[in-house]
């Protein structure tokens, strides 16, 4: 259902599939996990386009939340522009911001320098 890597002190999470309604719970709980125990210096989701649904986007804005509460930027990206549009309107304005982009390589590049930049 998903994959990650660490680059330069980025963590790059994938998911791969939709986890449907039944799937976001276990979905958050891996992503979460992930965002704990390697304390990265940013975040970026990557939604394949299979995963672009709503069960998925409500996973990432839950993610969003936890990590603007470690005082972590959160990324996406996501082909999809209505995805997108969602992710926008709904996301937590409390905290840090949530940046939303149309490509992976762009979201990770700007993670990636901004860590370098730091």
């Amino acid at each position: 259902m998903l994959s990650h890597t660490l680059e330069r002190g980025v963590l790059v999470i994938t998911v791969h599939e939709d986890p449907g309604i039944g799937g976001r719970a276990a979905l958050l709980t891996q992503v979460g996990d992930l965002v704990q125990g390697i304390r990265p210096s940013f975040v970026v989701i990557v939604l394949d386009e299979p995963a672009a649904t709503e069960a998925a986007i409500s996973v990432v804005l839950r993610v969003h939340r936890l990590c603007s509460h470690l005082d972590l930027v959160t990324f996406v990206a996501t082909h999809s522009a209505p995805a997108r549009r969602l992710l926008d309107a709904n996301a937590d304005t409390h905290g840090i911001r949530l940046v939303i982009h149309a490509r992976a390589h762009t979201a990770i590049a700007t993670a990636t320098a901004l860590t370098t930049a730091a």
